[in-house]
C-alpha cells in the first residue's frame, strides 16, 4: 500500500481502522484478481454480492434495526475508498444501492417500506437503482424532461427516459426523479423521487450497448 504521508490512521478509530482493513483485505483477495477479466468482458462480478452484503457493505451506516451494520460515516467513507481502489463500477454498485436507493427510503420512506425494503437490500435480495440522469440533460434536475402526474385514484404515472443507471439492468425496486406539476415546463425544479417496482419485481428496463465511461465498463451501467 502507498504510504500514509498524512498519518490518516492516527485520527481513525479502532473500529474504523478495523472495517478499512478488512474491506481492504476482501478487494486483494476478491475483487482484483478477477476485475481485470470483467473489465474485458464488459460484465459486473455479480458473484461478489453475497459477500459484500454478509461484510454490511449495502447501507453501512444505516441502524442494525433494520438489518444494516450501523456503522459511523467514517467507516461507511472508508468502505467506499476501499471499493474505489479496486474498481469503481464494484464501488458505484455499492454506493447506488447504500447511499442513493436505501438511504432514501430509510430518510423519507414510511415504516412498513423500511421495514420491508431495507433488510432485503441490506442481504442483496434486492437490487436498487437511481434514476436521475437522462439524455438530454445529465444530471441536471431543473432540465429534467421526466415529469409525473397524479391520478384521480392517487396513484402517480410517471413519463421520460433516463440513461446510464448503475444497476439499472438488475434492479427490482428504482428510485425515480421527475418534475410534478405545471413546474415541468421551467427551468425551476420542483419534483418528487418516487420508489417505483413491478409486480414482478423488476423495473421496465432496455439493455443497451455498455456506454459508460472506461472505468465503469465493469458495472451495470444501462440506459432506460
Amino acid at each position: 500500500m502507498a504510504t500514509d504521508f498524512y498519518n490518516l490512521d492516527s485520527v481513525l478509530s479502532e473500529e474504523e481502522r478495523a472495517v478499512r482493513d478488512t474491506i481492504r483485505a476482501f478487494v486483494d483477495e476478491k475483487v482484483l484478481p478477477i476485475i481485470g477479466d470483467c473489465y474485458i468482458e464488459g460484465r459486473f462480478p455479480k458473484e461478489l454480492i453475497p459477500e459484500m452484503a454478509e461484510l454490511g457493505m449495502f447501507g453501512a451506516n444505516l441502524p442494525e434495526e433494520y438489518g444494516c451494520a450501523g456503522l459511523n460515516n467514517v467507516a461507511y467513507g472508508l468502505i467506499m475508498h476501499e471499493l474505489e481502489r479496486g474498481d469503481s463500477g464494484v464501488r458505484s454498485f455499492a454506493s447506488v444501492q447504500g447511499a442513493l436507493v436505501m438511504y432514501p427510503v430509510y430518510a423519507f420512506g414510511s415504516e412498513e417500506q423500511k421495514r420491508h425494503y431495507l433488510p432485503k437490500m441490506a442481504s442483496g435480495e434486492i437490487i436498487g437503482c437511481f434514476g436521475l440522469t437522462e439524455p438530454d440533460y445529465g444530471s441536471n434536475p431543473s432540465g429534467m424532461i421526466t415529469h409525473a402526474v397524479v391520478q384521480k385514484d392517487g396513484s402517480w404515472v410517471i413519463n421520460g427516459s433516463k440513461m446510464w443507471i448503475t444497476n439499472g439492468s438488475t434492479a427490482q425496486v428504482a428510485i425515480i426523479w421527475a418534475k410534478t406539476g405545471e413546474e415541468r415546463a421551467t427551468s425551476r425544479f420542483a419534483g418528487s423521487s418516487f420508489l417505483r417496482t413491478r409486480p414482478d419485481s423488476r423495473p421496465r428496463i432496455r439493455k443497451g450497448s455498455c456506454r459508460c465511461a472506461r472505468r465503469t465498463r465493469a458495472s451495470w451501467c444501462y440506459r432506460t
